[in-house]
């Protein structure tokens, strides 16, 4: 997450609205660790990664619909079994479990 904290910065500073995506668990072999972190903004900025490449995509897609409101706070799931998951690539065999939310400034 500290990565992150530069651009949340700057994004705040600038007004964007940002939701954070978080590894909360893995379940067998997972790309990144859990605590593992992504920021994406209101208009697509991203920084940082949750899966090193496998779901980013994926997990911007839900983080824009929580900013519009049109999604909860909530956990997402990625794992080889799931078909969206292995669409966008998550084939390292293991499951993924990220919590996606809005900072509140």
């Amino acid at each position: 997450m500290r990565e992150l904290l530069d651009d949340i910065d700057r994004w705040n500073k600038a007004g964007k609205r940002v939701a954070v995506a978080r590894v909360v668990d893995i379940e067998g072999s997972g790309p990144r660790g859990a605590g593992a972190a992504m920021a994406v903004t209101e208009d697509g900025e991203v920084s940082g990664s949750v899966s090193g490449g496998c779901v980013e995509s994926a997990v911007v897609t839900e983080a824009l619909a929580i900013l519009a409101g049109e999604q909860p706070s909530r956990v997402v799931t990625f794992g080889y079994s799931d078909d969206d998951a292995f669409a966008v690539g998550l084939t390292c065999g293991g499951i993924i479990h990220l919590f996606i939310q809005p900072l509140q400034w």
